[in-house]
């Protein structure tokens, strides 16, 4: 299951890209690139960027953050991966925009369908530049050693090294500190090997909490969290209540 956390951020980041290529259709039904200024009023030249631009973010979106993470896993460099990605992925969005295009404006049956593609693929070329910056890992950007193997040494300084919590976001792992929280760019297993020297349990699969975080246990029927110092909780999966009960880390006011 996705953690609460996840979803938030994740519903974060759609409706910034959407809130975004929105922006982006709107300057371009008033400009009118392409020669597109030439075809009715602006505002159903807006409609008409606004509807490719909300496509190119579903094709762009959801596909490059999951590349940009697999490729980093392996050591692909940007330059690698980027153009040959970026090109399979405008696919879409041509074909959509050319389709609406056609029912719209029927003359632009005249426009080859290569030159409407590299046109399309110059578009997708800057909501790549947009997608990449917004999701790139800040931590992992910021933290004076992001090749470190301990998470706290990927932290931006203003962070501080005092780990409450790990907290799994799809390839990241959260890392929530008293000071906030950032994301690095590691499995949480990986990040769990880095904080040996910090006395800590998994409470679920998404989920790692350090014993000096606890503050109390939250049960709600069959369900049950940690209470942990600033406000957070982590869920305990079902599976692991004997073991963390028989261990001692479900006692109230740790």
């Amino acid at each position: 299951m996705e953690s609460a956390g996840a979803k938030q951020t994740s519903w974060r980041s759609a409706a910034a890209g959407f809130g975004a290529a929105t922006v982006l259709g709107l300057i371009l039904g008033a400009i009118g690139p392409f020669g597109s200024y030439l075809n009715d009023a602006a505002p159903l030249r807006m409609a008409y960027w606004v509807a490719n631009l909300w496509v190119g973010w579903l094709a762009f979106g959801f596909s490059l953050p999951r590349l940009s993470a697999w490729a980093a896993r392996r050591g692909a460099p940007l330059w690698l991966w980027t153009p040959p990605a970026v090109a399979l992925l405008a696919v879409l969005p041509a074909v959509v925009s050319r389709t609406l295009a056609l029912r719209l404006w029927p003359v632009v049956a005249g426009v080859h369908w290569l030159e409407w593609y590299v046109q399309c693929l110059l578009i997708s070329a800057l909501i790549t530049a947009g997608v990449l910056w917004a999701t790139r890992p800040r931590a992992a950007a910021g933290g004076p050693n992001p090749a470190s193997a301990d998470p706290r040494e990927r932290l931006a300084p203003q962070l501080g090294r005092a780990v409450l919590c790990l907290q799994m976001e799809d390839h990241y792992v959260r890392v929530h500190t008293t000071q906030g929280s950032a994301l690095v760019l590691m499995s949480l297993s990986q990040a769990i090997d880095g904080l040996k020297d910090l006395e800590g349990v998994q409470t679920h699969r998404s989920w790692w909490v350090a014993r000096s975080a606890i503050t109390g246990v939250v049960e709600d029927g069959r369900n049950l969290r940690l209470s942990l110092k600033g406000g957070l909780e982590a869920p305990v999966s079902r599976a692991r209540v004997g073991r963390l009960r028989e261990d001692g880390w479900l006692v109230s006011g740790q």
